[in-house]
């Protein structure tokens, strides 16, 4: 048995269900998982790893609930700058067609670094082509010597330009493979187990890249195997009108008829949700991962956050893709996010006060867990994994706001974190991931960047 003592730490942010902020707080585990959290004289006096957090704010680790990794190699395209989605998409797919096995590994190595050192410890991401010689597992290979959490979706596209959807044919797969491999991955990779490193979703593209024969089977195959569902819903307004005009039925409707709702299912973005589908996706337990800064990039709108959690609807935070971010900063994104649903309430300032900082906080922490299906992670309270960040507060971007350093570390520019451990196991330590050498992983990646856009 391994056991980890942190301690010592200024404000230690639980985010259990009575939402206890200790000072001086800390927290033991025995093989990655907490057995005590309190003041830190409440806790054992000795452990095989010790770690002394005066001087710092320690956080649940952030839950990354929507992400593209291999976008990291598209960043700042000319062309894909300055449109919305649809065209954003029509740019970048004849890149993306481009990729190798090389490039798919690569790419998850740099978003999963630069996840982990702003602070998120469980990442889900959505791959959803895989052209020339890559596959899902150079997704998984890469990720695991990273050190976060990877939920890694086998997600596809089956529907291209000739049938009617979309992307090109050359990015499409034809649905009986798709589905075969599908079975093949969660056999291969997926963990059930709480504290699993490594966990598979089953998450076609999007309405108008799959037809309802895959999103149906692929809900049949999911929930025979015990795995969760995820698609991109109602982003855009063109998103919207396409439903419509293809298929005679909202988003959720749509969704509802290929039996797409329930607690195993989350949406990215629903920024275009009605009143009665909020009402519906909540009696449901229907999710949505809410991404603010690729929603304000693509000029996509703002959805209705607060009434999603006025209703009820599990609510996490995602980066969603870094050619549409164009970053992956969980603490950036939490600001963004209590920042954007402000201005939504701007107008009128309906339904109570202004989203807050902890608000902020809790869905990158435990809502995003919640959305994810993890009840192993997002809380520091006996029973769940050993993942948490610390921050030292003895910086300028938080010189003056000590009196509260928990809103603080969302009302103040976003930092790198000092340290990231996941399941006891430390990835991030002064301010450097320790887990790989960074500079030539860079530098490869930008190598690589660059054949891609010729």
């Amino acid at each position: 048995m391994t056991t980890l003592l942190a301690r010592n730490a200024t404000v230690l942010v639980t985010m259990d269900d009575e939402r206890r902020e200790i000072a001086g707080g800390g927290l033991y585990a025995e093989d990655g998982f907490i057995t005590a959290v309190g003041t830190s004289d409440e806790l054992p006096g000795a452990a095989d790893d010790v770690i002394d957090l005066a001087g710092h704010i320690v956080l649940p680790g952030l839950v990354n609930t929507h992400h593209h990794l291999y976008q990291t190699l598209t960043r700042a395209v000319p062309g894909a700058q300055d449109v919305g989605l649809f065209d954003w998409l029509r740019t970048l797919y004849p890149i993306w067609a481009r990729m190798t096995a090389e490039h798919i590994r690569v790419s998850t190595q740099i978003g999963l670094a630069e996840l982990a050192l702003s602070g998120c410890t469980t990442a889900f991401d959505h791959l959803y082509l895989y052209p020339n010689d890559s596959t899902f597992d150079d997704e998984v290979e890469a990720g695991a010597e990273v050190g976060i959490r990877l939920m890694a979706s086998r997600g596809s596209m089956s529907l291209g330009e000739s049938q009617g959807g979309l992307p090109p044919d050359s990015v499409v797969e034809t649905e009986d493979a798709i589905l075969a491999d599908c079975a093949r991955v969660i056999d291969a990779h997926h963990d059930p187990a709480p504290g699993a490193m490594t966990q598979v979703v089953l998450a076609p593209c999007s309405p108008f890249s799959v037809t309802l024969d895959l999103m149906r089977e692929a809900a049949h195959l999911a929930r025979d195997k015990g795995v969760r569902l995820h698609t991109h819903l109602a982003e855009t307004l063109d998103e919207e009108q396409f439903c419509l005009e293809t298929h005679g039925r909202r988003p959720v409707a749509l969704m509802e008829h290929v039996e797409w709702v329930g607690g195993d299912v989350w949406y990215a973005h629903g920024v275009f949700i009605a009143g009665d589908e909020i009402a519906r996706m909540a009696d449901t337990g229907t999710g949505v991962a809410h991404c603010p800064s690729s929603n304000m990039r693509l000029a996509s709108g703002i959805a209705p956050v607060r009434r999603y959690l006025a209703a009820g609807v599990p609510v996490g935070l995602g980066v969603d893709g870094s050619a549409s971010n164009d970053g992956s900063h969980m603490l950036a994104e939490a600001r963004q996010a209590m920042l954007l649903n402000r201005l939504a309430a701007a107008p009128s300032l309906e339904g109570g006060e202004l989203l807050g900082a902890r608000t902020a906080l809790e869905l990158a922490t435990r809502g995003g867990a919640a959305v994810l299906g993890r009840s192993d992670i997002g809380v520091l309270e006996p029973g769940r994994c050993a993942d948490f960040v610390a921050i030292s507060l003895d910086r300028p971007e938080y010189a003056g706001a000590l009196h509260d350093p928990v809103a603080a570390a969302v009302l103040c520019a976003p930092v790198g974190v000092d340290r990231t451990v996941v399941h006891g196991r430390t990835v991030v330590e002064g301010g450097r991931l320790v887990t790989l050498d960074l500079p030539p992983l860079v530098e490869r990646h930008n190598r690589l960047a660059a054949e891609l856009l010729g």
